[in-house]
């Protein structure tokens, strides 16, 4: 048996188990605008996180609404997630937000971990009904995917199923950085080609805190590029040096990286430490959700084991090129 198998059927085991056990409530949540008491279980959820609504799902709750984030696919959720969702039409939440669009759903709470909203829109949203925002120290867009799935649960009476779950991808994040020794304390840094400009994003932000949960740490020059609270920081063409890591993951299928004039002299370019994914692999690394991060050990494994050894030689994914480059 595979460990993915092994480890999706410890998962069932335990939230089986943890499904029996409600949580108390009044629950109450501390976060960058206050506090935010819940009375009773939520039956009503409105989910205003670009990425959130998955792992509500995962928990087995359907949101009466769901932020949309970008990607062409029915209510906002990609593929990973739409069995989650089933057959549930949540209103699609688009654009700014609309607040009367939101108090006409009459929610029980709503989920704004990682929503970006403003302090004028939290305490009209708190009038519609108990709203969690993101704590303070994490910023707007820095929230670790383990707090936003410990949230959901707490606000949803769900913690055991939450902790089962994440402790279900945390053991195979354990399983592959022990299988890959050489990953440990390696570079790694997720970059991009936007607005005319290089980017990267810090470490703060859910792809890099996904690579970290494999060994990886991100370059410190990316780090030192933004203030604290930035998840994603412009660069210069004429310096690629921060991102010039052990590995480096494009996010390119426009094939725009091909403008960067200084790339061909990269150390990630000439040894062929660069991966491209495709739209879906880059969407489920954006999510970073308890139903996407699966998908993305599954794709990404094999891509950074070919690219990490610095042979030129050896296949590399690149969608611009089908499989490999």
């Amino acid at each position: 048996m595979s460990l993915l198998r092994i480890v999706a059927a410890l998962t069932f085991l335990m939230v089986g188990a943890a499904a029996a056990m409600a949580d108390a409530f009044p629950v109450t949540f501390t976060h960058k605008f206050g506090t935010t008491t819940i009375n009773a279980q939520p039956v009503r959820v409105v989910s205003l996180s670009y990425a959130g609504g998955d792992n509500v799902l995962a928990l087995g709750v359907k949101p009466v609404a769901l932020r949309y984030w970008y990607g062409d696919y029915p209510y906002g959720v990609w593929p990973w997630a739409q069995a989650a969702l089933g057959d549930a039409k949540p209103e699609s939440l688009k654009g700014d937000l609309n607040i009367e669009q939101i108090a006409a759903l009459k929610p029980d709470v709503i989920l704004a971990v990682s929503s970006g909203i403003t302090r004028e829109q939290y305490d009209l949203l708190s009038q519609i009904a108990p709203t969690v925002a993101p704590e303070a120290e994490y910023g707007d867009y820095g929230t670790p995917w383990q707090v936003d799935v410990r949230t959901s649960g707490k606000a949803l009476g769900k913690s055991a199923e939450a902790e089962s779950l994440i402790a279900g991808v945390e053991s195979r994040l354990a399983a592959i950085r022990a299988a890959h020794p050489d990953w440990q304390g390696k570079s790694a840094a997720v970059a991009t080609y936007w607005n005319n400009a290089p980017g990267a994003y810090r470490s703060i932000d859910l792809r890099p805190r996904l690579l970290n949960g494999l060994g990886f740490v991100t370059p410190a020059a990316i780090d030192a590029a933004g203030p604290a609270d930035a998840f994603y920081v412009t660069l210069s063409s004429e310096d690629l040096t921060p991102v010039d890591a052990d590995i480096l993951i494009w996010f390119d299928e426009d094939n725009t990286v091909s403008a960067l004039k200084l790339r061909p002299n990269m150390r990630a370019h000439k040894e062929g430490r660069e991966i491209f994914p495709d739209s879906v692999l880059s969407g489920a690394f954006s999510f970073s959700s308890l139903l996407s991060i699966n998908y993305v050990l599954d794709q990404m494994e094999p891509m950074i084991a070919a690219a990490i050894d610095g042979d030129p030689a050896t296949i590399v994914h690149d969608v611009r090129n089908g499989a490999s480059k």
